[in-house]
């Protein structure tokens, strides 16, 4: 229900398609139509303690994102739209701070004053089926479009997601252009050829497609344990499956153990030489507010893992905030620590820490690699008040391998967030 007039302004400035349908039909269209303008603000701090080029990066800025949702029509078929407007405001950037992915700037390209872009989704719905065709965030262990800066990452394209039978989702997806987190283009894609992972396209031929789709999804087997199947295809780049089972098993009250495992098989489409196979497992004993994970990850065959350039998010399970610890042949361990504040009554409040070691893979010079990073995240919800539903997060990071002193950085993000909800 629409809970103020300016709140139904927006729904029908945004989806004017409602003019043309019926009135009878408007009703649920318009009743179930969710809006919500979140404000983001986003402080970056990147020190390169090694590089000889660029010292620092660091940009601060202020983010608006407006979601509506429209509910369906009426009738065996239901139809809607949904909107995706995005705008930054540059608060800081300089020529010599510039590069952080949170605005469109590079080093000594200092970022404009603001930028925006804006997309539509069309949808339509029968029984438990949705297809959407348009602007679309993808997140499935095929493709991960990225929200971890000030805006978030989408792309062009269709989905299908069904859930006709109980326990079983199916999804199929399409993707012809990606539109960076720290850009208003929409772009051709490309496969990650970055750090010692040996990725590189065939002579001849170029880094670049216009063509991803995926196939698969997810069966609930028992009330505690799923199973999830992916395959994916960037045209003439690669092909990949991806399995994925999750088992929580409930030891007693407040206390689980939970399983993660991950394997993906990645060969080269025509035009690449792409030749992978990635093994990941986490385990996480949580008990009364605590989390204590351990996980491991191995990479094997003749490149390391790919996925989609431009920080698309890969389904790895050492995959974290700045490596993704998927060179060639690399092994690593990650151990992990959250606590939930609630558990002693300060709700709102989390923590955080990691620590990720990789190893087992080569250098330019043939001799072994090795890399680590240590992240922790504290965030805090406000529970009441004027500041109720404001997020405000610190997420620090320090990066140090011996490969490329280019990347060995010190981190630190500082987010405030907060949705105002138009309906």
């Amino acid at each position: 229900m629409l809970k103020t007039p300016i709140a139904r302004g927006v729904a029908l400035a945004t989806l004017g398609a409602t003019l043309a349908i019926p009135t009878m039909a408007q009703a649920a269209f318009i009743e179930d139509t969710k809006a919500g303008l979140e404000l983001r603000n986003f402080y970056f701090n990147r020190d390169y303690r090694e590089d000889p080029g660029q010292s620092k990066q660091e940009e601060w800025g202020q983010g608006f994102l407006l979601r509506v949702e429209s509910g369906y029509t009426e009738g065996t078929v239901g139809f809607g739209v949904d909107a995706l407007a995005l705008q930054g405001v540059k608060l800081y950037s300089s020529e010599e701070t510039a590069g952080s992915g949170l605005m469109p700037s590079a080093y000594g390209n200092e970022a404009p004053d603001d930028w925006s872009s804006f997309g539509l989704t069309g949808k339509a719905k029968v029984s438990e089926t949705v297809l959407k065709v348009g602007t679309l965030q993808f997140k499935n262990p095929a493709i991960g479009t990225s929200d971890s800066r000030l805006l978030p990452q989408t792309m062009q394209g269709a989905q299908i997601i069904s859930k006709e039978i109980k326990g079983l989702t199916l999804d199929a997806g399409y993707a012809n252009r990606i539109n960076h987190r720290d850009s208003t283009n929409n772009q051709v894609m490309a496969v990650n050829t970055g750090g010692r992972r040996g990725i590189a396209a065939d002579a001849g031929t170029t880094n670049e497609s216009d063509d991803f789709r995926f196939l698969g999804g997810s069966y609930q087997v028992t009330k505690d344990l799923t199973a999830t199947y992916y395959y994916s295809n960037l045209e003439d780049l690669y092909k990949q499956h991806t399995y994925n089972l999750v088992h929580v098993l409930p030891i007693s009250e407040g206390q689980s153990l939970k399983t993660d495992l991950r394997y993906s098989r990645s060969k080269d489409d025509g035009s690449s030489n792409v030749d992978n196979k990635a093994l990941g497992a986490m385990v996480t004993y949580s008990l009364s507010g605590h989390s204590f994970g351990l996980g491991y990850q191995k990479m094997s065959g003749d490149t390391g893992y790919a996925y989609l350039a431009g920080a698309t998010d890969p389904y790895l399970v050492n995959y974290v905030q700045i490596n993704d610890f998927a060179n060639e042949d690399e092994k690593s361990w990650q151990a992990r620590y959250d606590f939930n504040f609630a558990s002693i009554g300060i709700p709102g409040l989390t923590f955080m820490t990691r620590y990720i070691t990789g190893d087992n893979f080569e250098r330019a010079n043939g001799t072994e690699g090795k890399e680590w990073e240590r992240d922790m995240d504290i965030g805090y919800t406000f529970q009441e008040g004027a500041l109720k539903n404001l997020n405000v997060k610190w997420r620090n990071a320090t990066a140090r391998n011996n490969f490329n002193r280019a990347t060995n950085v010190d981190e630190n993000r500082l987010i405030v967030s907060y949705t105002i909800p138009l309906m």
